[in-house]
């Protein structure tokens, strides 16, 4: 589900790949490592976009969610690499217009 790469050092993002499916079978225990990552995290966190491979709309909340824990730490969060049908949801849905994305 998600892999964290490297150690938080203040100039380096934290990056953490997501992988698979994000859905309501998948979105709490996700949430949970998210929250636990802000806790190690730079002030830029990166998701990794590029391995997921179907998000629904509890996956979509967690990703809202997150970026609203990370704000008042400091903390940006961008997503990054998203497929094809994941950057089709952001943009239907108007997320990509709050959370940033680098493709």
């Amino acid at each position: 589900m998600a892999v964290m790469s490297g150690i938080a050092e203040p100039s380096t993002p934290t990056v953490i790949r997501l992988t698979g499916e994000i859905d309501i079978f998948t979105s709490a225990a996700l949430r949970r490592r998210l929250l636990g990552a802000l806790d190690s995290s730079t002030n830029l966190l990166v998701l990794d976009l590029s391995q997921v491979s179907f998000c629904d709309a509890s996956g979509l909340a967690v990703l809202v969610g997150i970026q609203h824990r990370a704000r008042p730490l400091g903390i940006t969060v961008v997503l990054t690499a998203p497929r094809p049908f994941m950057s089709r949801l952001l943009r239907i849905t108007g997320l990509d217009r709050g959370l940033p994305v680098m493709t």
